[in-house]
């Protein structure tokens, strides 16, 4: 039989374990090589993202302080005028989040028409919804008169919401431009646009505000007047990055200017879209609400509290950046049929969101009484601040990553599920638990956080089992779909 060796079965037994361990190596090795690459792609496109969600902070903090030196009820007109733009504005424009999943979707699947026409649907819609909201900040600065404030005030913040008003169109639609580029993975345009907004704001609050160059000293009005040009800049700056964008790759955006009129996409849109608009209103709306409760607890209370949430809000706006950049990879993997890389992309969003919650509640938790100190001096706000920060170091975590796989599970086209886990977390657990712990165990302000804080971490770990349960049902209708077209196949043979 020759000198050929033959191997007996412990041989035999070894050389397979062998085999198995390389494959594991190999699959171990890919794994780790498709995470690096994720890790790149998601920061490229988180970052800009981010930058641009800061942007809008600074913007908002800017008028602040530059009317700070008007007057005290300038300021509030500012501060309740901004309340009540968020309140209608934020909410109305969450509709057009539905983009993220359908501009991205046909990205990935390679029907770049498709994309071209979701941008004029969403524009369409964005037409009666301006007309609603400017005629509700045209008349409801008048009505807040009647909920007992200043006289001053609400005059100066019916003017300062009528100068807004006019900005509404370009607002809404560089929301839908935005969500357009980054569906197709053109962003760098979107910080250029915010950071050299700022500019234009800044430079526009100094004139009208203050009057200079010959105009009138406008106060809060001037300061409305000078946002509502900054919005038709960046409206301007995104129209026309879009129209040298179609020129260079040859998109002709211009032709599918019919789907301003293509209802069952402008439905579609809306269909996606509202869950999200919903979703945003819970929130907004239980922040508001502990707002309201602390109120109740005096000055120091309420400022306190605001400093906290305007800490944990700026940190905020990170995740808040990864999340889009997460809606939209995991869309392009959706599109393409590519169900491990849209798993990858949820995941590897809700890491990077995990390692700035982290570096942030580490500052939270190690110097808060510094970052207090950003806003304030007095001892009595200075000590409960600090105690809201050690509190807000652990909401931080669980707010990066909810808010996280809020955006994966948008770019899967499921809007519904965050709105239903949203109504549960902060309105049927946090809110009462917050009111529990303010009044009856009389935690104060404190206990309004463990609320919060206790609902956030629910809706998190709920999100992250939804996200999970998503992609499982996603990949067995996936694998129940070849099955049944190998089966036609073999039948047409």
């Amino acid at each position: 039989m020759g000198s050929s060796k033959i191997c007996r079965p412990p041989e035999i037994a070894r050389a397979w374990h062998e085999v198995k361990g390389l494959h594991a190596l190999s699959s171990c090795y890919n794994l780790q090589m498709a995470f690096r690459e994720e890790i790149r792609q998601m920061f490229r496109l988180a970052w800009p993202l981010a930058v641009a969600e800061m942007g809008w902070m600074l913007m908002n903090f800017v008028d602040l302080a530059m009317i700070g030196r008007v007057g005290p009820s300038a300021m509030a007109a500012i501060a309740l005028g901004n309340a009540v733009f968020i309140t209608f504005g934020i909410i109305a424009s969450g509709s057009l989040l539905s983009l993220d999943a359908l501009v991205s979707q046909a990205y990935g699947a390679g029907r770049v028409e498709d994309c071209h026409r979701y941008l004029w649907s969403a524009l369409a819609y964005c037409v009666p919804t301006s007309a609603i909201l400017i005629a509700v900040f045209y008349f409801v600065g008048p009505v807040l008169g009647y909920a007992g404030y200043a006289p001053e005030v609400v005059v100066q913040v019916t003017a300062y919401l009528r100068a807004l008003a006019w900005g509404i169109p370009f607002l809404m639609g560089y929301f839908g431009m935005r969500r357009y580029l980054q569906g197709l993975h053109l962003v760098g345009v979107i910080p250029f646009a915010l950071i050299s907004a700022n500019l234009v704001n800044a430079a526009g609050n100094y004139i009208f505000i203050y009057g200079h160059y010959g105009f009138p000293a406008l106060g809060a009005r001037g300061s409305g007047l000078s946002t509502s040009i900054a919005r038709v800049y960046i409206f301007a700056v995104l129209a026309v990055y879009i129209a040298w964008k179609s020129r260079v790759r040859a998109y002709h955006v211009e032709k599918f200017v019919r789907s301003l009129f293509d209802w069952q996409r402008i439905g579609e849109v809306i269909r996606l879209g509202a869950p999200a608009a919903a979703q945003i209103a819970l929130e907004v709306g239980v922040f508001s609400g502990s707002t309201l409760i602390a109120g109740r607890l005096g000055a120091q209370a309420v400022a306190s509290h605001q400093i906290a949430l305007e800490m944990a809000s700026f940190t905020f706006m990170v995740p808040l950046g990864i999340s889009a950049a997460t809606a939209v990879r995991v869309g392009h993997a959706i599109g393409r049929r590519d169900l491990p890389a849209a798993t990858l992309s949820g995941w590897t969003g809700g890491a990077l969101s995990l390692v700035w919650m982290t570096f942030t509640a580490l500052c939270f938790w190690l110097i808060p009484r510094q970052l207090v100190a950003i806003f304030t001096n007095d001892p009595g706000i200075t000590h409960l601040a600090v105690s809201l920060l050690i509190i807000a170091a652990i909401f931080q975590l669980f707010d990066g990553l909810q808010v996280v796989m809020i955006g994966a599970l948008r770019g899967t086209a499921n809007t519904r599920t965050a709105m239903l886990l949203n109504i549960l977390g902060w309105w049927i657990v946090a809110l009462p638990i917050s009111i529990l712990l303010c009044f009856t165990f009389r935690l104060g302000v404190v206990g309004i956080w463990i609320g919060l804080c206790i609902g956030d971490i629910l809706i998190a770990v709920l999100l992250g089992f939804a996200w999970h349960h998503r992609m499982l049902r996603l990949t067995r209708e996936g694998i129940s779909d070849q099955i049944a077209l190998a089966a036609e196949a073999a039948a047409q043979e």
